[in-house]
């Protein structure tokens, strides 16, 4: 089959973004029943903050692992698995009966939510030429965050209708059911193998990995992922509910919708800016004006001493969420820049740097609250230096695009600008 030239490939993009959605949206969503959680199992915040947070720490330590699982053996047997842990996962957590069984959950569903994205993006890009993959990865991009809103008001009035427990039990169902329509899908229909040892470089593993961590094309990606995912997904998702309801006094309902409307900017800003992208023939230089535009909003929260006027704070969140539509570009860039073979351990890597901010800012901007909350009882300032988080992490993403090596197509000839040689 030609994948690329095949009608096909549009029922494999459908298939895979829609358990996507589904996958990214359980990610956030047991955050809707932290207070029923508590009730129930009589455990504290904390040990449900653990039990909530080990998903994302296991996901993160498993990007650049299975990158190499899926340059090594192929997407498509483990997209089909991850989706599959990922249900049962989600299961046992609707079954749970201990705090440990939830603990155990989440962990299934973090191994099952590490297979997402890079066998995703590798599915994606073998189905897909270049230029059709820059437009695409963005929509992916938007299907994530479709499926974090997803985890607001729609996961609510399921809990609503049906209990925490029935709710999350349908999520689980549907992603079993998902992982045996990818079967079908990326396997039967396609005849496709579903596990394959790619012998194309006779190349360990281990020779790839090492290419990847010295070479300044991946580092710069890295960062860039570092500085526009962390902001977003570490204080939107963690953060931004709090924060508007302790400077601003706003109710629980008011800071939600404020997280929306980030989510909104998100939803609107992933394939807007990959069409732009596309139209301007290149990657970096949109993505150094988002990047940029990113680190001036952060920065602007400090100027108005973490207080800015309420109509600039809507603005800024749904910049903020607008922004970091831009971050499927820097997968773009991995396509672009590296070899089919070891695009899943690029991506991987770079993804790693994404989630690896939106793991410390979190913990960083909860150091700084609970410090200030205890030496002055005051959370003002805290939040004031919990700002300074953002910016930093923001700066380094800027230096990572700013080093991004892109190749512009002129007349039949490629050129390379800014050279990102080995370091």
């Amino acid at each position: 089959m030609d994948k690329q030239n095949s009608k096909f490939r549009w029922v494999i993009f459908t298939s895979v973004l829609f358990t996507y959605l589904i996958m990214s949206s359980q990610r956030t969503a047991p955050g809707l029943i932290t207070d029923q959680l508590m009730a129930d199992f009589s455990v504290t915040a904390a040990t449900v903050g653990l039990v909530t947070s080990i998903q994302f720490f296991i996901y993160t330590g498993l990007q650049i692992p299975m990158g190499m699982l899926a340059d090594r053996y192929g997407p498509n047997f483990l997209l089909i698995i991850g989706a599959a842990i990922t249900g049962i996962g989600t299961i046992i957590y609707s079954l749970g009966t201990h705090e440990f069984v939830l603990f155990f959950a989440r962990m299934l569903t973090g191994i099952g939510d590490a297979t997402i994205w890079v066998n995703m993006v590798l599915i994606l890009s073998q189905w897909f030429n270049k230029k059709e993959f820059t437009r695409l990865i963005d929509f992916a991009g938007m299907t994530g965050s479709l499926g974090f809103l997803m985890a607001t008001v729609p996961f609510s009035v399921l809990i609503i209708l049906l209990g925490w427990r029935g709710a999350f039990l349908c999520a689980g169902v549907m992603l079993c059911l998902c992982s045996i329509f990818l079967y079908f899908v990326l396997v039967k229909k396609s005849k496709q193998s579903s596990f394959v040892t790619n012998k194309i470089q006779h190349e360990k593993t281990s020779v790839i990995l090492r290419r990847t961590l010295t070479n300044r094309q991946a580092w710069a990606l890295f960062f860039c992922h570092f500085g526009i995912v962390g902001g977003y997904i570490g204080f939107i998702g963690s953060w931004a509910v709090p924060y508007a309801m302790d400077v601003y006094g706003m109710t629980r309902l008011e800071a939600s919708q404020l997280m929306m409307i980030s989510l909104i900017g998100a939803l609107i800003g992933a394939p807007l800016i990959g069409w732009i992208s596309s139209c301007l023939g290149t990657i970096k230089r949109p993505y150094i004006v988002f990047h940029i535009t990113v680190l001036l909003s952060w920065t602007i929260f400090l100027l108005f001493n973490e207080h800015p006027p309420l109509y600039l704070l809507i603005i800024l969140f749904f910049i903020i969420g607008f922004g970091f539509g831009s971050n499927s570009l820097t997968f773009a860039a991995v396509r672009q820049s590296f070899p089919i073979t070891e695009t899943g351990i690029v991506t991987g890597f770079a993804n790693t740097g994404g989630f690896l901010s939106a793991v410390l800012l979190p913990s960083i901007i909860g150091y700084i609250l609970d410090h200030f909350q205890s030496t002055s009882g005051s959370l003002s300032d805290g939040y004031y230096y919990g700002f300074l988080t953002p910016v930093i992490f923001s700066i380094f993403g800027l230096i990572g695009v700013t080093f991004i090596k892109e190749k512009l197509h002129q007349k039949g000839k490629t050129i390379d600008r800014n050279l990102g040689s080995k370091l």
